[in-house]
């Protein structure tokens, strides 16, 4: 009686950035299709990776969607603090914010939609809600260079009200209404 031979392995490849990219995908894979058919099976396809790979790197998908959102508020939030670093003044630290807002948060599709994402997965996920809360701390901190922390608070209430207004509006503001709005609050 002959034994079959074994099935021929894959060979394992040497990838010490996968969990980078695993991170990366995941926020390509929400843009294109939503948290709600973000899946391990999803990721793994578009990141070409076993399937068990996503298991040994993250121990859940909501740790994974937490490093991917993570990942998207720290460039939002340091292109934000940034600017409003090198802003001279209040006047400059509005057009700063204006320049953040229809430029960083309204200006690409891929980032509008990944924050509003983020925004109805943490209305539903306390996990993400602590991603939020991270993003708007350090956007009041970012704004508290230039406004007392009341101000601060309510032009970051401000902003987001825009973000979600512009998603959702056939008729977004303009930057100019943008430019307004934010001058009677902060200006």
């Amino acid at each position: 009686m002959s034994v079959a031979p074994a099935p021929a392995r894959r060979a394992r490849r040497y990838d010490p950035e996968r969990r980078e990219r695993l991170v990366t995908t995941t926020l390509d894979v929400i843009a294109a299709h939503g948290v709600a058919a973000t899946s391990h099976r999803a990721i793994a396809r578009a990141a070409d990776v076993p399937l068990g790979s996503l298991t040994y790197h993250f121990a859940s998908l909501t740790e994974l969607l937490s490093a991917a959102f993570t990942r998207h508020v720290d460039t939002v939030a340091a292109r934000l603090d940034d600017r409003m670093r090198a802003a001279p003044d209040r006047a400059a630290a509005v057009e700063v914010l204006v320049e953040h807002l229809t430029g960083d948060l309204l200006g690409s599709q891929r980032d509008l939609v990944l924050a509003v994402e983020l925004y109805v997965a943490a209305a539903r996920n306390p996990a993400l809600r602590a991603v939020t809360q991270d993003w708007m701390s350090r956007s009041r901190r970012s704004l508290e260079r230039h406004l007392d922390p009341v101000t601060a608070r309510e032009v970051d209430a401000l902003v987001e009200g825009l973000v979600l207004h512009s998603a959702l509006s056939t008729e977004p503001m303009t930057a100019a209404q943008i430019r307004s709005a934010l001058r009677r609050f902060a200006g």
